[in-house]
């Protein structure tokens, strides 16, 4: 059974730097392409970075583009979010999803295992 194990949430103040970590309960771990999704309060779920399962492709939303970055550390079975320069808009619960050896997407469908979420709470 795979279980994805969301760390890292906190309340900061806009400008600030924060780290979200996603943990995966698998040894197969390099081969899952891995993302992260939010879900803001009173709106859907949104995509937000994706990384495949070589470590080769990475995708970002656009409103993230140049403030975020997506890694992945296969000796650890972790995926990284590093958000910088955090706004109020990026107020959300952060959610971590796997997909077994697919290609990287935008779509939460295409996604098979979700972890439980972490908030991330900007201030202004």
């Amino acid at each position: 059974q795979v279980q994805l194990i969301e760390s890292g949430g906190a309340l900061v103040q806009a400008g600030d730097s924060l780290r979200l970590s996603c943990a995966l309960s698998k040894q197969t771990f390099s081969m899952y392409t891995m993302a992260w999704f939010r879900r803001a309060p009173g709106k859907e779920r949104e995509f937000v970075a994706t990384i495949g399962w070589s470590g080769g492709s990475t995708r970002l939303a656009n409103s993230v583009k140049g403030r975020f970055t997506i890694s992945r550390n296969n000796a650890k079975n972790t995926v990284y979010l590093q958000m910088n320069s955090l706004k109020p808009k990026d107020t959300a619960v952060y959610y971590c999803a796997a997909r077994y050896f697919g290609d990287t997407s935008y779509f939460d469908k295409d996604y098979t295992y979700w972890g439980q979420g972490t908030q991330v709470t900007v201030s202004s």
